[in-house]
C-alpha cells in the first residue's frame, strides 16, 4: 500500500566511501571509532553500524548505554564505547552486553567493579580527561589520585584514555595545542601509575583533518562519516559524499491571484498570479521552521522558494516558474535533482544552526529508505 511520500534516502555506499576517505588520512597504527550516537546522526544506527562493520570498522561510539545495547542486540560484534555517562542501575547490562563505558568518578566505577566481580568478569573501561571542554571528565590535576584509587579494583581494567576538543574547527587556536599537551601529560601520568599500553583517542572529524598530531591510537569521526563538513573550508581537504537526502511530492497545486497571502501570519504575499504547491512535510518531520520564507527546494530540476511559514505537517512552495509542474511531482529539500543541489550545510546556515542538528532533527515519522 502506498503512503505519505515524505522520506529520507540513506546512501550506504556513501557512508562506506566516507569511512574509507577518513581512514586513508591515518597512519597504519590509528584505527577509526565510528560515532553512531543519536541514531547515527539521524541515519539509522543499526543499518549504519552494520554497513560500517562490513567495511572493516570494529570500533563504535555511542552516547548512552541504551544505544549501545541496541547495537549489540542487533548483532554488532565490534567494541562499543559509551561516550556519555553511565548510571548505577545500568552496571549489570553493561557487563552482560560487553560494553566499554566512559568513567570519570569513583562512585560509578565502584558500582561497575562490584557488578563485574559478581559476574566473575573483568570490565574494560575508558577514562575521560577534561583537558578544557568543561564537560565530562577528570581534571588533569586530579588524574594521579583518581588512577591510584582504581588500583585495588579487581573487576575493572582500564584499556583506554580519551579527551575532547573544545574548538577543533579553529586550526589557529593555541587552545588545541594546550589540550593536546595536557592530554599527553595525563597519559604520561597514567603510565607512571602503572596504567601503560593504554589506547588513546581525542580527534573528532575536524581534528582528523587539521590536527594529525592528535590522531593518537584512535580517532572518532561523526559528521564527516555522513558526508557533511563541520566547516566549508574542508571541502578542499577531503572528498565526501552526502549520505542523506530528504524529499517528498506535491500534494496539491493551486493557481492564486496577485496579492494572495500564504500560511500562518500571512507573511508571504504573491507579487503576480502564482502557482502554489503544498507538500506533505513540515517542522514535525524536522524541516526547520526557521526556513520559512527563506529556504528553497527543488522541483522539476529548478530551485523554488518556500512560500510563507512552514507548518507542522505541510510546507508551501512558489512553483510558478517551473514549466509543466504537476501534482505528484518530486520535491527535494536536501539533496540533488538534476543539476541543482540543496546541501545540508546550506540548510543549516539558513536555519541558523549546524548540520548536526539538521540531521538529528529529521524525526522518526520520516521513513529511512536505504540505498545499498
Amino acid at each position: 500500500m502506498g503512503g505519505r511520500p515524505t522520506k529520507a534516502l540513506i546512501n550506504l555506499e556513501a557512508i562506506k566511501s566516507n569511512f574509507a576517505s577518513l581512514r586513508s588520512r591515518l597512519s597504519g597504527k590509528t584505527v577509526v571509532m565510528s560515532v553512531v550516537k543519536a541514531n547515527a546522526y539521524g541515519h539509522g544506527d543499526i543499518e549504519v553500524a552494520k554497513c560500517l562493520e562490513s567495511a572493516g570498522c570494529s570500533h563504535f561510539g555511542v552516547a548512552m548505554t541504551e544505544e549501545a545495547i541496541r547495537l549489540r542486540d542487533s548483532g554488532i560484534e565490534g567494541r562499543i564505547y559509551i561516550l556519555g555517562g553511565t548510571y548505577p542501575g545500568q552496571a549489570e547490562e553493561i557487563i552482560q552486553h560487553d560494553l566499554t563505558p566512559l568513567v570519570f568518578n569513583i562512585e560509578t566505577i565502584s558500582i561497575l567493579n562490584d557488578a563485574a566481580i559478581k559476574a566473575n568478569k573483568e570490565l574494560q573501561v575508558h577514562i575521560k580527561v577534561d583537558t578544557g571542554m568543561g564537560r565530562l571528565g577528570v581534571l588533569p590535576a586530579n588524574i594521579a589520585a583518581f588512577l591510584n584509587s582504581l588500583k585495588e579494583l579487581k573487576g575493572i581494567k582500564v584499556t583506554s584514555m580519551c579527551s575532547h576538543f573544545a574548538e577543533s574547527e579553529n586550526p589557529g587556536s593555541g587552545f588545541n595545542t594546550e589540550q593536546i599537551d595536557t592530554f599527553t601529560s595525563s597519559v604520561e601520568v597514567a603510565c607512571g601509575e602503572g596504567f601503560d599500553n593504554l589506547s588513546t583517542h581525542m580527534a573528532n572529524s575536524a581534528a582528523i583533518i587539521d590536527l594529525p598530531e592528535a590522531h593518537f591510537d584512535m580517532v572518532r569521526p561523526g559528521l564527516m562519516l555522513y558526508g557533511a563538513y563541520p566547516v566549508q573550508r574542508y571541502i578542499d581537504s577531503i572528498e565526501l559524499t552526502p549520505a542523506m537526502s530528504l524529499s517528498s511530492q506535491i500534494l496539491q497545486l493551486k493557481k492564486v491571484p496577485k496579492d494572495f497571502t500564504v500560511s500562518y501570519g500571512r507573511k508571504f504575499k504573491t507579487k503576480r498570479e502564482s502557482i502554489i504547491a503544498t507538500v506533505p512535510i513540515g517542522y514535525g518531520d524536522g524541516l526547520p521552521r526557521s526556513l520559512s520564507n527563506q529556504g528553497e527546494a527543488i522541483v522539476g530540476g529548478r530551485r523554488v522558494p518556500i512560500a510563507g511559514t512552514i507548518c507542522m505537517d505541510l510546507t508551501m512552495l512558489d512553483v510558478t516558474d517551473v514549466e509543466g509542474v504537476n501534482s505528484g511531482d518530486d520535491v527535494t529539500f536536501i539533496g540533488k535533482m538534476g543539476k541543482e543541489e540543496v546541501t545540508i550545510e546550506e540548510v543549516a546556515k539558513l536555519a541558523g544552526t549546524i548540520p548536526y542538528e539538521i540531521m538529528c532533527g529529521i524525526t522518526s515519522r520520516v521513513p529511512r529508505i536505504y540505498v545499498p
